[in-house]
């Protein structure tokens, strides 16, 4: 957007993203400090990302143990100060109780043990001693608190349920070594417990993307996105709906948090969707399901993206790859969808002069995306933490280039010295390369983080003529830390329920029970595990929601004969569209708060917005080549063909209009002939393509005859 759009967003509609944040997402509600006080948590919480930054690059021989028990020790630590015990306290300022601090310290202690003592705890075993049950269990309750002040109640009455279970077979079968295979089982245990899965992937990689997500947000490379997004789709039918849809997309590339992105973006297009002619609940509903579909959307996907990686063992680059289809189809549906209803309404674009250039806007700020070019090159070569290190690299570099005189240059207008300052922003790179290239890969790590150490150096020198300054990256590595803690502890609770699915064989019992109930009907048990999905969904994080279902149903559907990564793929989709589903539909909430809206009238438009959310799941279950799962390019371009037409009839069928007004004949046929479509077989898909084919035949002979007799002129004939 120009400059001129971009006032009138602020002046027309003032929009309190803070308190929004507040209302909707629950680790929005931290405590808020000045002075001494603010820099101390600054100073706590930038050392974290360090850190752990420092773990992936110059520690990764670091002991598992090590890498696990310090950054939860950081977390509870960062988490009691943060997060206060009752919202009404985040009203105070510079008010830490003391008890917090030490239930901080003690969470800390308790996890440093484990840090400390790992060599005799993992040689005691399953023996270990009254100490070490002690300190399991406070580590456990000091959690468990953390996470009803950052993340919430629901997620705990659901684990509470898991480990009752898991004590009551405890004490069932072995009284006298009840406790001790408890604290063992959920807390000693790396294999299983609190310190499997989940928490040693957000250690290993979503920590690091999260500090990534944080950093690209600080290049402006959102804003980049909204005024690309304007320049592409601003002036056709309904403009404002197609630019919020095409920006949450791309913003979904970086960032995996449905409440952020609604209210990130929408606090710009959904104001001004209003203003076009949209009704407030449609202009909010479009938003949160577009902002929903960040976390599907690669590169950065959900953090849960980074769990199925680990626990159905293929690599996270072939997740990203897999999910690039379903992606594009569910924001080609809600596209769509807002298409017909602009057309629908009448809804014009808006004015060329609040446009920008597409060329102008990519010479001048395409560089912005180097960063997430960077990582999707290294997703294919390194580690996902390793590759998110690099583009934290890059997005320093990028924020190091001084935009103006890059400008004068090219323009040939550049002085000695504005030349001189160009070439600085280069320096990181020659060091890394430096570094890195005459040793091979056994200094590459160190070379990055050399890099990213020259990079704040430079910044001190830099900060008056490019983006990146010490403030920048001293925020950036604040924000990331702080949006870490509700992930982790998330994370926390599901490894525990975890765990107690492998140590009482919890998950057998349940594989053995539910698949008789699904009488061999895989269509029954897919729709059995998407109502699960969604009302875990409602009160659970996304995060947690995927392993529990990971766990429990996915291995169902396997069994079934569906393919592991569509079973989890499966398991994923559903997770992420309870933030738009009613009645708790957080995404589809903010956004009505924002549009101030009815929230539920939101949350319904949203859910009808994303239906192609609803489908696809069950598109892939079905043809797995979807993923591109043992696919050739037959396959691959005749899936492509008969999804996308499948979802324009659908998105058509729901809106009831395509050229005209669909009669309900016509919305019957072109509602079945997408959904044939959507059925991988040839015969269904023949069937659907002739149905949808005949409502466009019908649509466009109906739109010929109506230009030539248009319904004005007829009225004026029989007044005649």
């Amino acid at each position: 957007m120009n400059d001129n759009t971009a006032s009138i967003n602020i002046n027309e509609e003032v929009v309190d993203s803070d308190k929004i944040m507040q209302e909707f997402d629950r680790e929005s509600n931290t405590r808020i400090f000045t002075g001494w006080r603010k820099h101390v948590i600054t100073g706590l919480l930038c050392s974290f990302s360090v850190y752990m930054i420092s773990m992936a690059l110059l520690f990764p021989n670091a002991t598992k143990y090590t890498k696990l028990t310090t950054f939860m020790a950081f977390i509870l630590f960062m988490g009691y100060l943060i997060f206060p015990a009752y919202k009404a306290q985040t009203k105070k300022i510079n008010y830490v109780p003391f008890y917090d601090i030490f239930l901080g310290l003690a969470g800390a202690a308790a996890f440093l043990y484990y840090t400390i003592m790992q060599e005799d705890i993992v040689m005691m075993s399953r023996r270990i001693g009254t100490l070490q049950i002690a300190i399991a269990f406070i580590a456990i309750i000091l959690l468990v608190e953390l996470v009803r002040r950052a993340v919430g109640l629901p997620i705990i009455f659901v684990a509470g349920a898991f480990i009752v279970y898991a004590a009551i077979k405890a004490f069932t079968e072995n009284p006298d070594k009840a406790l001790r295979n408890l604290a063992y089982g959920l807390f000693y245990d790396v294999a299983n417990g609190l310190f499997s899965t989940p928490v040693y992937v957000c250690t290993t990689f979503i920590v690091l993307f999260i500090i990534l997500g944080a950093l690209l947000e600080k290049t402006g490379i959102g804003t980049f996105f909204v005024d690309l997004a304007n320049s592409i789709a601003g002036g056709s039918v309904g403009g404002p709906a197609k630019v919020a849809v095409i920006s949450s997309a791309l913003e979904g590339m970086y960032s995996g948090s449905s409440v952020a992105n609604t209210v990130g973006s929408g606090s710009i297009t959904i104001p001004l969707m209003k203003r076009t002619g949209y009704k407030p609940h449609f202009a909010a509903a479009v938003e949160a399901a577009a902002s929903t579909g960040g976390q599907i959307m690669p590169p950065i996907m959900g953090a849960a993206a980074f769990l199925m990686a680990e626990i159905t063992g293929v690599p996270y680059a072939t997740i990203a790859v897999t999910a690039i289809l379903p992606a594009a189809l569910y924001f080609t549906g809600i596209f769509l969808m807002i298409h017909f209803e602009a057309k629908k309404l009448g809804l014009k674009g808006l004015p060329k002069d609040a446009i920008p250039n597409f060329f102008k806007l990519v010479l001048g700020n395409g560089y912005l995306l180097l960063p997430i070019v960077i990582l999707v090159i290294c997703m294919n070569y390194f580690s996902a933490g390793v590759s998110a290190c690099f583009a934290i690299l890059a997005s320093l570099i990028v924020s190091l280039f001084p935009k103006e005189l890059i400008i004068k240059l090219i323009k040939r207008q550049a002085s000695g010295k504005d030349i001189g300052r160009i070439l600085l922003s280069f320096v990181p790179v020659v060091i890394t390369l430096a570094l890195w290239l005459p040793f091979g890969t056994s200094m590459m790590t160190k070379a990055v983080f050399t890099g990213m150490v020259s990079c704040f150096a430079l910044s001190f020198i830099t900060k008056k003529d490019s983006t990146l300054s010490p403030a920048v990256i001293i925020d950036s590595l604040h924000n990331g830390a702080k949006n870490t803690i509700g992930v982790a502890v998330a994370c926390g609770m599901a490894g525990l329920i975890s765990g107690v699915v492998t140590m009482t064989a919890l998950g057998q019992l349940l594989l053995n029970t539910l698949v008789p109930v699904a009488q061999n009907s895989m269509f029954l048990a897919l729709f059995l595990t998407m109502v699960c999905c969604i009302v875990l969904g409602m009160g659970v994080p996304t995060t947690a929601n995927y392993v529990i279902m990971a766990t429990i149903t996915a291995p169902i559907l396997i069994k079934m004969g569906i393919p592991a990564l569509a079973a989890h793929m499966f398991v994923f989709y559903f997770g992420i569209v309870a933030d738009i589903t009613p009645p708790v539909a957080l995404a589809a909430y903010a956004g009505s708060a924002i549009a101030k809206s009815n929230p539920l009238k939101t949350g319904v438009t949203a859910t009808r917005l994303a239906i192609a959310a609803f489908i696809i799941p069950y598109m892939f279950a079905y043809n797995p080549k979807m993923l591109f799962i043992d696919a050739g390019v037959f396959d691959i371009i005749s899936i492509i063909i008969t999804s996308f037409i499948g979802i324009y009839a659908v998105s058509a069928g729901m809106e009831g209009h395509m050229f005209l007004k669909l009669p309900w004949w016509q919305r019957i046929l072109t509602l079945a002939g997408g959904l044939m479509l959507i059925v991988p077989e040839t015969i269904t898909d023949i069937v659907g393509v002739a149905l949808v084919a005949l409502v466009i035949v019908i649509q466009k002979l109906s739109e010929r005859k109506e230009k030539h007799h248009p319904p004005e002129m007829k009225l004026e004939e029989k007044a005649s």
